[in-house]
């Protein structure tokens, strides 16, 4: 018999890593500062009645043509390599596994970002994820860019969450996507789900996991940096940017692991005295 699954869904930029990613190989080769070069997305989106997502994906291209800096999925992947993260991260997939599988379940790692899907799986952790939904280019036969492929903003992250939910995890599959599909023949379902991020772009995942039966954890940096989560009721937990064993994102993960763990024994011991009392009466 298979195991339970409890997926646990992250942003990746500022969540799992220091900074954008994008920022520690790519800006610095284009002899640009970080907000030297967001500032440019800004205005090339503002201008044009822009998404941003698409602003930065067009920019990086631009400039990258400029430079002669190669932009093809492997020279993304390598630039993936220099990618650094919070403290403890290295360790936390292994670790939160363990605990998971002590409790009876299988734990996948997800990722879902506005960020570059080769870059993400290029990183040094790339390997523990399950899925990476990113944003992507569609490139010719020679590995250059043509266009866009995937552009995931904050509000369409959303879709991928029914995607993990159903089990529809391929981006070009939407018939089966938007198909009806009863609650027992969803591969995990949404009280499995924990989702983490550190801001704006992340509050229409976290309201939505929250809404079906999951759970969010808003992680910070400094405790400033996005208290409305907080203020307006977006996350469970509220935590410090740190994956070390005993943090606090150590200790409110298993907390949440723990309650999904009582709520399903409540609800299979519920189930159970039912239908013995209701066997009885026949």
């Amino acid at each position: 018999m298979n195991k339970p699954i409890i997926a646990l869904i992250y942003d990746f930029d500022n969540t799992l890593s220091t900074h954008d990613m994008q920022e520690f190989t790519f800006i610095p080769a284009l002899g640009m500062s970080p907000t030297e070069f967001w500032a440019k997305c800004d205005e090339l989106a503002k201008a044009n009645h822009m998404d941003h997502i698409l602003a930065y994906m067009y920019l990086m291209a631009e400039k990258a043509k400029e430079k002669g800096i190669d932009l093809s999925r492997e020279s993304l992947r390598a630039m993936g390599k220099d990618v650094e993260f919070f403290n403890g991260v290295d360790t936390w997939f292994s670790r939160i596994n363990k605990y998971g599988a002590r409790l009876g379940y299988e734990v996948r790692h997800y990722i879902i970002s506005c960020g570059l899907k080769h870059m993400i799986e290029g990183c040094p952790i790339g390997h523990e994820f399950y899925n990476v939904f990113a944003c992507d280019y569609l490139y010719d036969d020679k590995g250059q860019i043509l266009w866009p492929s995937v552009a995931i903003n904050y509000t369409s992250k959303t879709q991928f969450l029914y995607r993990i939910n159903k089990g529809v995890e391929d981006a070009g599959e939407h018939k089966r996507l938007n198909m009806y599909m009863p609650q027992n023949e969803r591969a995990i379902p949404f009280e499995n789900m924990i989702y983490i991020g550190d801001g704006l772009t992340d509050v229409p995942s976290m309201k939505l996991t929250r809404t079906r039966g999951g759970y969010a954890i808003g992680v910070y940096t400094k405790p400033e940096d996005a208290t409305y989560l907080v203020n307006e009721d977006r996350v469970d937990f509220y935590v410090h940017s740190d994956y070390t064993e005993d943090s606090e994102m150590d200790v409110a993960m298993k907390a949440i692991f723990q309650k999904i763990k009582a709520k399903q024994r409540f609800k299979k011991l519920s189930e159970s005295s039912y239908n013995a009392a209701k066997k009885s009466d026949s």
